[in-house]
């Protein structure tokens, strides 16, 4: 064997030897008055939606607030900007992060004004489920004007960003529908288990939650078909989920406050908190947020007891 041959047998057994990122475990909890619910990382910071209001959270304590008629869904936070929907006016608002003043307010309608939907940001646009009939309108950052508006399955409530496409899941048509941003067209179906809800891209895949079969689903953004399930619980109804770290996270109400799966394996790593209702989670490299809006906490979940950097 050469020396150059030794030297990478051992370097791809120093690589495959490298133990895996500690999951986070130790959870320091901060008491946030109201209904803390949606989330979005801004920095070690994070943005949650609230009762009439947004607010910016660390783990020093609230930063800023934003009143907000009835903030609802997922946000984005892109472009310069935090983008909410707000549930009561059917209306998207645009605010600046920095000085938490509300920058502009955008006539898109809201397709679900029960609140579970999510904006996303991606191709240079802010995506926003518009129609329970089917419709997502596509927002230019630049002008704030909607440039187009596409056709979806109705109840299109869930979307996510990833893979150079728009992904849009539907409820009650228990689809998950590839959009290329180009053509503003769906590219591709698959159909899903029963009530999916929210959804991620990354970690090689578009992962979605099969709420009322307790199980996730792994679709290859390729050929949008079903590459793999894990199931997780009896539903994972009124959860919340995210990527990052080579992990799926994923935010439960039942069994615990969320579990860690292997994005690779599909194999459930961790299970963290005791049960504490409805949330939602955001991951980031140096720890995980979650909320818990009916016991009224935000928590910051570490691999030790630590703040983030």
């Amino acid at each position: 064997m050469t020396k150059l041959s030794a030297l990478m047998l051992s370097s791809v057994a120093l690589c495959a030897a490298a133990p895996p990122d500690p999951i986070p475990l130790n959870e320091a909890t901060i008491s946030v008055p109201g209904f803390a619910d949606f989330l979005v990382v801004d920095g070690n910071t994070v943005w949650a939606t609230n009762a009439g209001r947004v607010e910016q959270w660390s783990t020093e304590g609230k930063r800023a607030s934003v009143a907000v008629p009835r903030p609802c869904g997922a946000m984005a936070l892109a472009f310069g900007s935090l983008w909410v929907a707000n549930c009561k006016d059917a209306n998207l608002y645009r605010i600046d992060p920095q000085t938490a003043q509300v920058q502009a307010i955008l006539p898109t309608n809201i397709a679900n004004p029960k609140g579970e939907l999510n904006v996303v940001a991606g191709a240079g646009s802010i995506w926003v489920p518009s129609e329970a009939s089917g419709k997502i309108v596509r927002v230019d950052p630049a002008t704030n004007k909607v440039t187009a508006t596409i056709s979806v399955d109705p109840d299109s409530f869930y979307l996510a960003f990833g893979f150079d496409a728009l992904w849009a899941v539907s409820s009650t048509a228990q689809s998950l529908q590839r959009i290329d941003p180009k053509t503003e067209k769906v590219t591709g179906k698959v159909k899903l288990g029963l009530q999916p809800g929210f959804l991620a891209a990354g970690e090689g895949a578009v992962w979605v939650q099969e709420q009322g079969d307790g199980t996730v689903a792994r679709v290859d953004p390729a050929t949008v078909a079903v590459s793999g399930r894990v199931k997780v619980g009896k539903t994972l109804l009124y959860g919340d989920i995210d990527v990052g770290g080579g992990k799926v996270w994923l935010r439960t109400t039942e069994d615990q406050t969320f579990a860690a799966i292997d994005a690779s394996t599909m194999e459930i790593l961790a299970r963290a908190g005791k049960a504490s209702g409805s949330g939602a989670l955001r991951y980031t490299p140096s720890g995980v947020w979650t909320t818990a809006h009916d016991v009224h906490t935000l928590s910051w979940w570490t691999a030790a007891p630590n703040r983030p950097n």
